[in-house]
């Protein structure tokens, strides 16, 4: 009885890390349409990256009752609940970058359906977008492997995301000082730049819980030397 208990424990912690990838899949498919929509000028698109931010949190509200019941039948212990606990917060990171990507789709439709003397060019944000998205895969397929050692990658990923983000703010304050017409545009425009940095962060952040997942190490707020010697043990 107590084997078969546990077989059916186990089945529950694999369901719920299979929903948390297949959600993680939902919203990579989330930022791609954004990206794609705006690049292209499609509105309808773009209305429908923002209506499937709902889908996202029902998805974050069944996994998280799921953890709970969890919790209070099983009573987990020891690594059975550091896998709950990390669920938990990789969904609730999930669910913030939907809110980043349908952020990116209302500010684009505002920007398409505006009438603007100059469309801005979105270049600078289809590539940090293409960097904050590998950023997210990466921190995924470590939570679907347990490995740890991308959570090295990942952080350095993310200073180099944040230097793109300063780059572009910049560039979009010379573009409003040298001619005013373009502040409201270069306002939704950096709008739209902080979504794809944050979407950053989260995937960041992804990466640390799997460190504590498999470690039970919190590298949170952390140095980057710090995250070396966690993952790479030196």
């Amino acid at each position: 009885m107590a084997e078969h208990i546990s077989k059916q424990f186990d089945l529950e912690l694999e369901t719920i890390r299979t929903r948390v990838l297949q959600m993680g899949g939902l919203v990579e498919q989330q930022i791609l349409s954004a990206v794609d929509a705006l690049m292209s000028g499609d509105i309808a698109r773009l209305d429908k990256v923002a209506a499937e931010d709902a889908l996202v949190n029902a998805m974050e509200v069944g996994i998280d009752d799921d953890c709970l019941h969890i919790i209070a039948r099983r009573q987990p212990a020891a690594s059975d609940l550091r896998i709950v606990f990390t669920v938990i917060k990789i969904i609730t990171d999930l669910e913030r970058i939907g809110d980043e990507a349908a952020k990116i789709a209302r500010m684009g439709k505002t920007i398409h359906q505006s009438e603007r003397y100059q469309m801005p060019r979105f270049r600078e944000i289809e590539k940090m977008a293409e960097v904050a998205l590998a950023m997210l895969r990466r921190a995924l397929d470590a939570f679907a492997r347990l490995d740890p050692s991308a959570a090295l990658e990942l952080a350095e990923e993310d200073i180099r995301l944040d230097e793109n983000f300063a780059s572009e703010l910049r560039q979009l304050i010379t573009f409003m000082m040298e001619d005013p017409r373009t502040i409201s545009m270069s306002i939704d425009t950096l709008f739209m730049s902080k979504a794809i940095e944050r979407i950053g962060d989260h995937a960041k952040n992804i990466s640390e819980y799997v460190v504590y997942l498999v470690k039970g190490k919190d590298i949170r707020h952390t140095t980057l030397e710090a995250i070396k010697r966690e993952t790479l043990g030196r």
